[in-house]
């Protein structure tokens, strides 16, 4: 299970951290990602990471902005998101893969619950 949280209301040009809290004891073993999905969008990549933390990747949009994160001995990964924009209002989700990574919500196996962030302009 995943369980995203750390969603919140912040005015442009703030920062928010998101979470993601994984159970299971095979945790290090997934690619890890973040989604959004804004309302009447399609649900969009943000940025993902490989088991090891070692690769990252991100969506143009977010690049150098947003930094994803992962801490395995608490099963956990993180965005951190900085210089934020009304346009990256959406709903968060995180979602884990047995793939390394991926950019395409088809590839990601279990998702979580979803964070609201709201970005005031």
């Amino acid at each position: 299970q995943l369980r995203a949280s750390g969603g919140g209301l912040v005015q442009a040009g703030g920062s928010l951290r998101l979470s993601c809290a994984a159970s299971g004891r095979t945790f290090s073993s997934y690619g890890m990602g973040w989604f959004r999905q804004a309302p009447g969008k399609e649900r969009e990549f943000v940025a993902a990471i490989t088991w090891s933390g070692s690769s990252t990747y991100y969506a143009d949009s977010v690049k150098g902005r947003f930094t994803i994160s992962r801490d395995n001995a608490k099963n956990a990964v993180y965005l951190q998101m900085d210089s934020l924009k009304p346009e990256d209002t959406a709903v968060y989700y995180c979602a884990a893969t047995l793939s390394p990574w991926g950019r395409v919500t088809t590839t990601y196996n279990y998702w979580g619950q979803g964070t609201q962030v709201t970005v005031s302009s």
